[in-house]
């Protein structure tokens, strides 16, 4: 996509800014993040540091920003504050939010990682949420063929692989997956950011909340601390410390690690993003754990 500065924005975008937020100096930009044209930080004469976030033209990318800006609402406490939104029209249709300009350090999931404790602690806030009216994820995930679709892309990828038994199990997901709490459904390492000067913790990045059962956003994680060196087994154990695990069924958890392990490795067979390889890789290992713990043939 292409980034914009502060000197490159429109100046019509500017004066929104400036109307939102008064007089600012710009500390730096923001490199990390796919789907923005704009990611900078400014610094307010009055109100402390805006982390400033911008998407020019309508489409999947604005939504997602869109998502962004509601979620302060829907997890107060742990989604950052949104300062701002603002709709401006220029050459094209952007869309720029202001949020709380989040200070901290993202989470390391490796083994014996201090930080795994805040995360299941952090995950207990969240699953307190109600989904309200956020889309279903049993909506979102109604197509079950990712593991054909690959087969079709390269065969080589399913080799060992029984695709008919694995579109079987992601078939029975949207069911599995129903329910009310609030989902992130993209929670990572660096979705975590953790002040350790005031012990704080934020989820960044709402770009696609969800409504459904209470242990998908644990079940993200368990692929994460796969990818992060842990053996599924350990990974399920840590799990464990979640409340919202408890409402698994093994049935569940199992389609739901066919379903992701299917849609990564097509996504990185066919999109590939970075360590789009080590992640399907992880998915993949799950989902092989999961068959053997349900006695399914591979």
């Amino acid at each position: 996509m292409e980034r914009y500065s502060w000197d490159t924005l429109p100046e019509a975008a500017r004066l929104a800014v400036w109307q939102h937020l008064g007089p600012t100096t710009v500390i730096r930009d923001v490199e990390q993040g796919q789907n923005c044209n704009l990611a900078l930080v400014l610094r307010t004469d009055d109100d402390g540091d805006v982390f400033l976030k911008g998407v020019r033209g309508i489409g999947p990318r604005m939504r997602w920003l869109r998502n962004e800006a509601e979620a302060s609402a829907l997890a107060p406490g742990i989604a950052p504050v949104t300062r701002f939104s603002t709709d401006v029209r220029t050459d094209e249709q952007w869309f720029i939010v202001g949020f709380e300009y989040v200070n901290g350090r993202p989470a390391d999931l490796s083994p014996d990682s201090d930080d795994l404790g805040i995360v299941s602690a952090t995950l207990k806030q969240l699953g307190a949420f109600p989904g309200g009216s956020v889309q279903p994820l049993s909506k979102r995930w109604a197509s079950a063929d990712w593991w054909e679709k690959l087969a079709t892309e390269d065969s080589s990828r399913v080799e060992g692989w029984n695709v008919g038994m694995l579109t079987e199990w992601c078939q029975s997901v949207p069911a599995h997956v129903e329910g009310c709490a609030l989902l992130h459904t993209d929670l990572h390492e660096h979705q975590f950011m953790i002040d350790d000067a005031s012990s704080s913790v934020r989820v960044i990045d709402w770009g696609r909340p969800a409504s459904g059962a209470p242990w998908v956003d644990t079940a993200f994680l368990v692929v994460r601390l796969i990818a992060a060196g842990h053996a599924p087994e350990i990974a399920e154990t840590w799990a464990t410390a979640v409340p919202a695990w408890s409402a698994r069924t093994a049935e569940g958890i199992t389609a739901f690690a066919c379903y992701v392990a299917g849609l990564w490795s097509y996504r990185a067979a066919t999109a590939p993003f970075p360590g789009a390889t080590k992640l399907s890789t992880a998915a993949r290992t799950y989902a092989q754990y999961r068959l053997r713990q349900v006695a399914s043939p591979v």
